[in-house]
């Protein structure tokens, strides 16, 4: 799929060219993941949701639906991940397996940075990105291997994630 015409092309940053609709996506990425951080950490719903993801038993005896919100909350998933893919189809070609070739990377994200830790997927996802790139540009045959070997230390140094906290049960 092309990008559109608005974003196509490459833009020249001085020290080297990049695509324009790669620029585009960081964009759209950084204003995405700052509507995320408002809507749960600034909204009702998202102190409902946090409140719900910890003790869901005591936010429904306060009042709430418990279910409907976490339904919306998948709602929500739901369409997210369709504006991702609508968003990444110029950049990878599509097929019908498009999302499972990164569904392992994702877990390995949200380890990296610690369950349930908004600004550890982040970390996590940066992290990841770099030991990929890197990895990749000396053997990309190991460029999996260095990320779970980087999972596989975090798990062992701090069990809960950079940015995770211990659990209290």
């Amino acid at each position: 799929m092309p990008p559109p015409a608005f974003a196509a092309g490459v833009t020249p940053m001085g020290f080297m060219i990049y695509p324009t609709y790669r620029l585009l996506v960081l964009g759209i990425a950084a204003i995405a993941l700052a509507l995320l951080y408002v809507v749960l950490y600034r909204t009702r719903l998202g102190t409902i949701v946090r409140a719900g993801i910890e003790d869901s038993t005591m936010v429904g005896m306060l009042g709430i639906n418990v279910d409907r919100v976490f339904m919306t909350v998948f709602g929500i998933g739901a369409m997210a991940a369709g504006f991702a893919g609508i968003i990444n189809a110029p950049v990878v070609s599509l097929t019908p397996d498009v999302g499972e070739s990164i569904l392992v990377q994702t877990f390995v994200v949200v380890v990296i940075g610690g369950v349930g830790s908004f600004p550890g997927a982040i970390l996590g996802g940066l992290i990841a990105g770099e030991i990929l790139s890197l990895t990749s540009m000396i053997d990309p045959a190991y460029s999996q291997v260095m990320l779970f070997a980087v999972m596989t230390l975090v798990l062992l140094l701090r069990p809960q994630g950079l940015l995770g906290l211990q659990s209290r049960e």
